[in-house]
């Protein structure tokens, strides 16, 4: 009798193991960190070039590649959809996801996409196939965000993912928190991080700020650490410092905004600097030595591209030399325009009844006018969020009156808000 009840005990011990194994490998499994690749299985889309006119609307905000695909961001996941040109969204060409990491920011430069996540790693995958080419470490971004929906935060201004093509040609991807790492964008090979290069504070995050890449190859970082303001430019290939500089007649506090930039505030060729919370701000222009005035980028809502400074003033639209500061041309048949976005050889405008007009910006001709509607939503939205590359622009549409502190159901117009245009 005893020998039974002992094996009965036993095998119940034994069994009580075996389903707390399962239990445990099935919550591993789950909960273990994680990524799963879903590759591309059809061809590389071509490049396209639809006619100027709304292509169609989304449910989230694309990024544009290489003129062939559109990626997207997701809470722990980046996809790409084609073509490019697409009414909608579409199946995903190919997709990459991580757990328990949140996707934190995403750029592109040609065919190699660089994703960055909340626990710091960095990815890169290649466009054509959506293949891991490589995976770094790097510093984890501070702080919180709120990001909406449309993810348009995360591909269209990500914080603290930059790339810079340095002076020997080489393309460098940065990432920047409590401290900054350079890799490399072909191979992910590191190429220096500021802990080994310079002494810093504690604490570099509280009072470094990287804002951008300039054109000729340098990280832009606003330096509050001491009792006055510096801007800081870095070789983005060395970790090098070039330059510390601050204007003349600045105050303590200094607040730096580059202008004429690629997405994600990479490429810039200026900067307007001003007092923090102050709207008269000094534009100037970027180059090989010290920034160099630009009055005409003094307004906050000038954009600089291909050289010429383009703003709104008292209803017309404007473009002068951001060199020399000369009117290059004026026009004055745009009603209630508002400039939205600027890429090379574009400046785009929406007018008071949402037209979207494409002008150059060397010589204010229109490229393109036309609505910017999709089906039967109409024009009574107001615009949120924009972003122009390759030739689209994509544009937010929000709710009227805007209430930046409802809920997205509330925030936006549709459940597709995002347009998206040729010009």
């Amino acid at each position: 009798m005893g020998l039974r009840n002992g094996r009965r005990r036993i095998a119940v011990a034994v069994a009580a193991l075996l389903a707390t194994v399962a239990v445990a490998a099935t919550v591993y499994r789950v909960l273990a960190p994680a990524e799963v690749s879903t590759p591309a299985r059809a061809g590389y889309p071509p490049a396209a070039s639809p006619a100027p006119g709304v292509v169609g609307r989304l449910p989230v905000a694309p990024l544009i590649v290489d003129g062939r695909l559109r990626v997207y961001a997701a809470h722990r996941q980046v996809y790409a959809d084609r073509p490019v040109g697409g009414r909608h969204r579409t199946t995903p060409f190919w997709s990459y996801r991580r757990w328990p990491a949140a996707l934190d920011g995403v750029v592109a430069s040609g065919t190699t996409v660089v994703t960055r996540w909340s626990d710091g790693r960095v990815v890169a995958l290649d466009a054509r196939t959506g293949r891991v080419a490589w995976r770094a470490d790097g510093p984890a971004p501070v702080g919180e965000r709120a990001v909406r929906r449309t993810g348009a935060a995360t591909v269209w201004d990500p914080r603290g993912l930059f790339v810079a093509r340095a002076a020997d040609g080489r393309e460098v991807v940065l990432t920047a928190g409590a401290w900054v790492r350079a890799v490399d964008l072909t191979d992910g090979r590191e190429l220096w991080q500021s802990h080994t290069t310079v002494t810093l504070p504690p604490d570099e995050s509280a009072c470094r700020d990287a804002v951008g890449t300039t054109a000729s190859g340098q990280l832009i970082i606003v330096d509050s650490c001491g009792n006055s303001t510096v801007v800081e430019f870095r070789d983005a290939a060395t970790g090098r410092v070039g330059l510390r500089w601050r204007p003349a007649g600045a105050g303590d506090e200094l607040v730096a905004t580059p202008v004429g930039c690629g997405t994600g505030r990479t490429g810039c060729a200026g900067l307007r600097t001003a007092a923090p919370g102050d709207d008269a701000g000094r534009g100037w222009l970027l180059g090989a030595g010290e920034p160099a005035a630009a009055p005409a980028l003094d307004r906050p809502d000038a954009e600089l591209v291909d050289g010429t400074a383009v703003a709104v003033v008292d209803g017309v639209v404007v473009g002068r030399s951001a060199r020399t500061g000369a009117e290059l041309w004026r026009r004055a048949d745009l009603p209630q325009a508002r400039l939205v976005a600027v890429q090379p050889g574009r400046a785009h405008l929406l007018t008071g009844t949402n037209d979207l007009v494409t002008l150059d910006p060397a010589t204010g001709a229109q490229r393109s006018w036309f609505v910017l509607n999709a089906g039967s939503d109409g024009v009574g939205w107001a615009p949120g969020a924009a972003y122009a590359a390759g030739g689209f622009v994509a544009v937010e549409r929000l709710r009227k009156p805007v209430d930046p502190t409802g809920d997205d159901q509330r925030y936006y117009l549709t459940s597709e808000p995002v347009i998206l245009a040729a010009t």
